[in-house]
């Protein structure tokens, strides 16, 4: 066949320059290479990224770029010679990169074979009539392969939780090295310098000086106990003591309101610093901690290190195309520099300090799609803090402690499970080995726990019998005798049904369906009133449990996981500087729900507990206790034996990416988000409303309207809220819908203290 005499990989950029093949070939294989320079899969990652768009040697795609051919797989001949080079990662990461990876079983790889593709799975043509073609041409074209002596999978194909990870790890680089390259064509200038350069790098031992400074000032301004304060110090001085220890495992149990958020990343800059590891990610389980934690770490380090030294990534942090390696880019909109940056680094995490979500790290451990493994590779020599570690489903426990535990012993990371509640996962140690990882044995960061738990102690229990419920109008009648209180419940329809049976200017709400405007005014009235000693009740669901500095006389508690009424217990006498120690009483109401099965369940757990040994026997400020309701949760759910951790290991065992991919959710329901009317800030949600309708839906846009989203559980198709529900168009796509974020036009459905209260419907409101 008659061939050009340059082959090209992508068309013309802004600049009219087409981009060379053999140079897209080599520097995805360099950068790909550069990504991986400690493992001992290097050069399969540079024969990946030599061989990932070998079909572009074929005649019908330089005709594809010049808009005269479509329809084609340009992926699968570089996979199928990756094969014969017995390179069966890098032959998934090639097969996967615009289409995800798909499966380790034999018979899946065989129909790699050309011969096999008559019948396209989706329906494409190869490039080329065969593969020897492309090889000259490749050949031909200056490029040679690397030789791999060991493969990364070696002449095993049997699948597990690690070998998994190692594929997802090597898609990682390459994807991330294919995305930089593209984007450097089409953003680059007409000298070919790319538009975009690496983030920062890592100054651990300078911005450790920054958090020690912090944490001196925040000393000197806290108004908390002599006994707070000392718990305080000794965590902070635990923390850095352990700091010097290998990486590895840890745990680190201390109780809340001890300064978790600021010790937790002393230890990890102090432990970067000692290793010259090269970053540090904070995972939250909770939207709102998220934001604020990056808010207090971008006060600490921006000003000496720039915008750009944390990072805060999760569903609401950016917005890019799923695969966005088009070969004919660049039509929609341009954004600003500073835009496309922010969005670069968002989707490969190059910055030193991530802040990042549970849902946005965890399922890109187990995904099987390109833009969520392209930022895996960042994990390597990494301080990955887990916070309220005790979040974590108890059916994806064992593949997640699997994963997280390889990704320490290869890939040279200290992983560190940081609570006041710390689950007894070490339980689980034999499980985990049974999928091929090296266990679960972390090492605690404070020696002795229970130290910090006796000091701490600011609130007396009082414990309602889960056999006497009562009625929220008894409950309300109750809560109305107490000038400054706390009430959390376990549902919104809970706290809204209690909310409407005080009927009492003092009495506020609190819940994820007022957005965080709505969220933040309400807390700033609540913390005002506390200060001013004037009448405050407060009805909220779990959503005032985690990270929100709250400081009542007495709280009440609904009956749920032990783990949650000890959060709660966080927010009553706080700071320990009361006359008294804080009540907090754990009540039964008799109208029962719970947000998840194994949120009941783990409730029934504790009811079993307190049955068995009555009030005096709730010994919630002791780690040892702790520990035993955990094993009993993991013994009677049958961690290994439930149902959906067993088909999610049987997807492992398998090979099937997209099946693992599938069954690993930390959330299992599909959420959408939605701007509100929010009174207050009704000139900013018109101009928000403006502004998608002349631009669309941007990174800027969602940036602007976080404050005024509520996320809602994405409603039936039958579900009448959808007449109230406007979708922001893609911008540059006018003629184009999205299906996650909407606006909300009917401003009476926007309650001034329940937040969006859609008209006769509650199965969308989540928790």
């Amino acid at each position: 066949m008659t061939s050009p005499a340059v082959y090209f990989a992508h068309s013309a950029n802004k600049v009219g320059r087409w981009h060379q093949l053999h140079t897209h070939l080599s520097t995805v294989s360099q950068i790909a290479g550069k990504f991986s320079t400690s493992m001992n899969w290097n050069n399969e990652a540079k024969l990946a990224g030599l061989l990932h768009d070998l079909g572009k040697f074929g005649d019908l795609f330089q005709a594809r770029l010049r808009g005269k051919e479509s329809g084609l797989d340009h992926w699968s001949a570089g996979a199928w010679v990756a094969l014969e080079q017995k390179c069966t990662a890098a032959a998934l990461a090639i097969q996967g990169h615009h289409i995800g990876l798909q499966s380790l079983a034999h018979a899946d790889l065989k129909r790699l074979n050309p011969k096999w593709l008559a019948e396209h799975p989706q329906a494409l043509r190869l490039t080329a009539p065969d593969i020897q073609s492309l090889k000259n041409r490749f050949a031909d074209d200056g490029l040679t392969m690397p030789q791999v002596k060991q493969p990364l999978l070696g002449n095993s194909l049997d699948a597990t939780v690690p070998t998994m990870l190692d594929v997802r790890m090597l898609f990682s680089t390459l994807v991330d090295a294919d995305y930089l390259d593209t984007d450097s064509h089409f953003e680059g200038d007409a000298s070919g310098k790319r538009y975009c350069p690496s983030g920062p790098g890592l100054d651990a031992t300078n911005a450790l000086e920054l958090v020690l400074s912090a944490i001196e000032q925040t000393q000197a301004k806290t108004t908390a106990s002599f006994d707070v304060q000392g718990v305080r110090r000794a965590l902070f001085k635990a923390c850095l003591h352990s700091a010097e220890r290998d990486t590895g495992l840890f745990t680190l149990t201390a109780p809340t309101g001890s300064g978790k958020t600021l010790a937790m990343l002393a230890f990890a800059l102090a432990h970067a610093a000692k290793h010259g590891l090269e970053r540090v990610a904070l995972v939250i389980p909770y939207l709102t901690i998220t934001e604020q934690t990056a808010r207090i770490y971008r006060d600490i380090f921006a000003p000496a290190f720039g915008a750009e030294f944390v990072l805060e990534h999760h569903s609401m942090a950016g917005v890019g195309k799923e695969n966005s390696l088009q070969d004919n880019e660049g039509e929609a909109g341009q954004p600003s520099y500073a835009e496309r940056r922010r969005r670069l680094l968002s989707e490969n995490w190059d910055a030193p300090l991530i802040v990042t979500t549970s849902v946005q790290l965890l399922e890109s451990l187990f995904s099987n799609r390109p833009s969520a493994c392209r930022k895996l590779h960042r994990l390597q020599r990494a301080v990955i803090l887990f916070d309220e570690a005790q979040t974590l489903p108890v059916h994806l426990a064992v593949p997640t402690l699997a994963a997280l535990s390889h990704l320490s012993s290869s890939y040279g990371s200290s992983v560190v499970f940081a609570t006041a509640t710390q689950p007894a996962f070490a339980h689980l140690d034999q499980a985990v080995v049974a999928t091929n990882a090296p266990g679960w044995k972390p090492r605690e960061i404070v020696s002795d726990p229970s130290a910090l738990f006796a000091p701490m102690k600011r609130v007396e229990f009082d414990w309602d019998s889960p056999d006497t419920p009562v009625t929220w109008d008894e409950l309300a009648e109750q809560l109305t005798r107490l000038p400054q209180v706390l009430c959390i419940v376990n549902l919104k329809r809970h706290a809204k049904s209690l909310w409407e049976k005080l009927d009492d200017p003092a009495t506020l709400h609190l819940s994820t369906n007022l957005c965080a405007a709505h969220r933040q005014d309400v807390l700033t009235t609540v913390r005002e009133r506390l200060t001013t000693n004037q009448p405050v009740r407060l009805v909220a669901t779990q959503c005032v449990e985690a990270g929100v500095d709250l400081d009542f006389p007495a709280v009440m508690r609904a009956w749920g996981p032990l783990d949650a009424i000890i959060q709660a217990a966080g927010r009553c006498n706080r700071e320990g500087r009361r006359s008294r120690l804080g009540q907090l009483r754990v009540f039964m109401p008799d109208d029962t729900g719970y947000p998840t099965d194994s949120y009941q369940q783990a409730t029934q757990i504790a009811q079993m507990i307190f049955r068995r040994h009555g009030a005096s026997g709730m010994k919630l400020d002791d780690p040892a206790f702790i520990t035993a309701y955990y094993r009993e949760l993991y013994d009677l759910a049958g961690v290994t034996t439930a149902p959906a951790s067993r088909e999610i290991l049987k997807a492992v065992e398998c090979g099937s990416f997209p099946d693992v991919a599938n069954l690993y959710r930390l959330i299992k329901q599909d959420a959408i988000n939605v701007l509100v009317p929010y009174a207050p800030q009704q000139t900013l949600f018109n101009s928000l409303r403006g502004q998608a309708d002349d631009t669309g839906l941007t990174a800027v846009w969602m940036r602007a309207a976080r404050s005024l989203t509520v996320s809602l559980y994405r409603p039936k198709d039958s579900d009448p809220i959808w007449d109230a529900l406007l979708p922001v168009p893609v911008a540059g796509w006018k003629q184009r819908e999205q299906n996650d974020w909407f606006i909300y036009t009917v401003p009476e459905h926007y309650h001034p203290q329940l937040g969006l209260v859609p008209s006769g419907t509650l199965n969308t409101w989540i928790g």
